[in-house]
């Protein structure tokens, strides 16, 4: 495989996956990915993204906490900052739709299932069982440039992993439940979560696996001008 081939083979071969298997990731190895992801470009070379690796004893605590505030009264309505529109549009909603119906079709998860429902949520807390959890943070305190140029360095997080035979999933869910992740992680205000990292190897008995997303082509999203 050429160098060209293993670029494109590792951005088209990623996607969010939702079970893995428990091998390791050598910490040698996840350094560099972090290296690698760091060489992402910023605004006056800024460097706005924090990145925490939790360790397994943390990782317990906070997940432990995670789980239990699903019952309680106190969990915020929303997350921290918005991800998603108030109200969503064409062609939005159909494509939101599609993918919801399909992830949980694959686990069969039903309309009305609140178990199962609950069980894929506490899944998504758990990180989806990978071995190495990441919680990426940036300053409250900057500006949306700052945060595309986050964008980049989780981008490059993905795709090195994937270039390494590891897959990934970056995980939203995070951020709604911000201030339990920041007790336990002992984040400091001045930070928001912004998302957490599941990284290691697929594990190919999980249905969710199969979800291959749709794309849209070129066609429908490029405007070429003369």
């Amino acid at each position: 495989m050429t160098p060209t081939e293993a670029v494109e083979h590792a951005i088209r071969s990623r996607r969010a996956i939702r079970g893995f298997l428990p091998d390791p990731v050598d910490p040698a190895l996840l350094r560099h990915l972090i290296d690698l992801a760091a060489q992402a470009p910023s605004g006056t070379n800024m460097q706005p993204w924090k990145l925490r690796v939790i360790g397994p004893s943390t990782r317990t605590r906070l997940e432990a906490a995670l789980i239990a505030s699903l019952d309680s009264p106190d969990l915020p309505a929303a997350e921290e900052y918005r991800y998603y529109p108030e109200t969503f549009r064409e062609p939005y909603l159909s494509r939101r739709r599609k993918l919801g119906w399909d992830l949980y079709g694959l686990l069969g998860v039903v309309r009305g299932d609140k178990a199962g429902m609950r069980r894929q949520t506490e899944a998504n807390l758990r990180f989806f069982d990978a071995p190495v959890a990441l919680m990426l943070t940036i300053d409250r305190d900057l500006e949306i440039g700052s945060w595309l140029d986050l964008g980049m360095f989780l981008q490059n997080l993905l795709i090195a992993a994937q270039g390494h035979g590891l897959d990934s999933c970056p995980q939203a869910i995070f951020a709604r439940f911000h201030p339990v992740v920041r007790r336990e992680l002992a984040i400091p205000e001045q930070e928001i979560v912004v998302c957490g990292i599941a990284i290691g190897k697929a594990d190919p008995s999980a249905s969710a696996n199969r979800l291959v997303p749709e794309r849209e082509p070129v066609e429908n999203f490029t405007t070429w001008l003369d």
